[in-house]
């Protein structure tokens, strides 16, 4: 299973490393997000980094839906053929997540310095910052991987996944959102409940990919 993620993980990020569309489309896109907030939020610098934490965290949600996109469509035209492959369905979900949660943590480490230079935020806690990241990469990039593959064989597959998507990724936007404003503010003890609800979110959905990918495969 290992093995396998590590080979489906390899082959899409080579191709993103070759195709570029993460830093040449999806973290402009990102970026843009932070910019505009900041625009409309600008006449009140109170308010704009108050929020900070809940926008830094809407960017990411709608980058990640741009990156679960972008790998599910890798293999548009091949689901046939990595399903026929061999390669244990579990791996394939891990590795497929795990590629598009390194792209995400690399585009979130860029907008956390946007939110520090944009919205003149300062980070009190890195290690609960850095928690949160991780645990809300890991359950973002596990759900879309599944509802990404759950929505590959209908044809309004693009603006299905949203519809999703979003819902589930609630309670990942407001428990990582309460996460970060308590470590902008210097109270990473009152984030330790929220790393908990992000834990078990990812938890689960790492779970359901292992056990139930290879259904969706032949479903999808």
């Amino acid at each position: 299973m290992w093995r396998d993620a590590a080979l489906v993980a390899g082959k899409d990020l080579r191709i993103e490393a070759r195709s570029r569309v993460a830093t040449n489309q999806v973290a402009p896109f990102a970026m843009l997000v932070l910019v505009l907030f900041a625009f409309a939020l600008d006449p009140n610098r109170g308010a704009l980094k108050q929020a900070a934490g809940g926008l830094y965290w809407v960017a990411v949600l709608f980058s990640a839906l741009l990156a679960v996109q972008r790998s599910a469509g890798i293999e548009a035209g091949d689901r046939d053929q990595l399903r026929m492959s061999g390669l244990d369905p579990a791996g394939v979900f891990l590795g497929k997540a795990g590629a598009v949660a390194a792209q995400l943590l690399a585009l979130e480490v860029l907008l956390a310095l946007g939110v520090v230079v944009l919205y003149d935020a300062r980070i009190a806690s890195v290690a609960l910052v850095v928690a949160a990241c991780l645990l809300a990469t890991v359950g973002l990039a596990a759900a879309g991987t599944l509802y990404a593959t759950l929505s590959a064989g209908v044809k309004v597959r693009d603006t299905l996944l949203p519809l999703l998507l979003l819902p589930v990724a609630a309670p990942v936007l407001l428990a990582a959102t309460e996460a970060w404003q308590a470590a902008l503010a210097g109270h990473p003890g009152d984030g330790t409940e929220w790393l908990e609800i992000l834990g078990a979110f990812a938890a689960v959905y790492v779970a359901f990919g292992v056990v139930g990918y290879g259904a969706l495969m032949e479903e999808a």
